[in-house]
This record gives C-alpha cells, sequence and structure tokens, in this order.
C-alpha cells in the first residue's frame, strides 16, 4: 500500500513530518542498498582485497539502523 496524506501538504502537520520521514528513510535504504552492493560486486569482479568495504558497510549500516529507530520511534 502506498504512502499517501489524507489532507492537502502541510510542512508543519505532523502526519506530513512522519510521511516525510518515511521517504527519506526509503531514500536511505536505496541508496545503502544500491552503493554497497555496488561495492561489492566491483570487489568480488575484480578479486580486490579492500578490507575497508567491510568497515564502510557495518559504519553505514548502524547509521542505517539509527536513522530506522529514530523514524519509527518518533510520533
Amino acid at each position: 500500500m502506498p504512502l499517501s496524506l489524507s489532507k492537502p501538504p502541510d510542512p508543519r502537520d505532523p502526519e506530513y513530518q512522519s510521511l516525510e520521514r518515511r521517504v527519506n528513510f526509503a531514500l536511505h535504504v536505496g541508496i545503502f542498498a544500491a552503493t554497497v552492493s555496488g561495492m561489492w560486486f566491483v570487489r568480488s569482479v575484480l578479486y580486490a582485497d579492500w578490507d575497508w568495504t567491510i568497515q564502510v558497510t557495518g559504519v553505514w549500516a548502524l547509521l542505517l539502523l539509527g536513522h530506522a529507530i529514530w523514524v519509527f520511534t518518533k510520533k
């Protein structure tokens, strides 16, 4: 079911702010998935020994988890 507003958009409306946070989180998840999967794909194709990919993925995943907690616990 797509996210939608029940009334005209108003940036001060809590329902609008909640929808905006969820859309921003979805965008963050999409950018994370595309970047990390591309990074790991290039790493595997080049047989590269990039230790930093593990750290980048882990740190970004923790930031994404923090973003998720903030989005879904804020009313």
